[in-house]
């Protein structure tokens, strides 16, 4: 499979929240302990907010087959309140990235809701990384359970106005 064929894994969700509050929990990495539905994330070692395309985050994180690790998340795209995507390389040793990016689009639904797009490309990856993880599609459920925490996160209690 070359890059042009492969298409990147995409799961959807509608938030009861606008865009700006959906964002704010995304571009903080202190809040993807909570979102995170790998359960792969363990905290944040950065405090600052995400403000721009080379900003750089790092998460403490957890894999069996890596045991604790650090990833340096890089911003490479950013559009304030539709669209942030990072590119993960190892923190704690000398590695080059692993060629896989994960990010997020922000559509506007009504009053007050957000269709939240997470996405997971690797296509950049080696091939041989990618067939083991059936071109992303193995992130598929924990994608989905992310997008559920985020719902949960942002989402306005019942009777709250929009």
């Amino acid at each position: 499979m070359t890059t042009h064929e492969f298409k990147p894994v995409k799961v959807s969700r509608r938030i009861e929240a606008d865009a700006a509050a959906i964002f704010g929990v995304l571009a903080d990495p202190r809040k993807h302990l909570d979102m995170d539905g790998s359960d792969m994330v363990r905290g944040s070692l950065t405090d600052a907010v995400v403000t721009g395309v080379g900003d750089v985050f790092v998460l403490q994180m957890y894999y069996s087959k890596h045991g604790d690790y650090q990833m340096a998340n890089r911003v490479v795209e950013y559009e304030l309140n539709r669209r942030i995507v990072w590119e993960p390389r190892r923190h704690d040793i000398d590695e080059p990235p692993w060629g896989h990016r994960w990010g997020y689009e922000l559509v506007p639904d009504g009053d007050g809701a957000t269709i939240v797009t997470e996405i997971y490309d690797c296509s950049r990856a080696p091939e041989e990384e990618r067939i083991g993880m059936q071109d992303g599609r193995i992130w598929i459920g924990a994608m989905t359970n992310t997008l559920e925490r985020l719902d949960k996160l942002c989402a306005k209690p019942a009777g709250e106005a929009a």
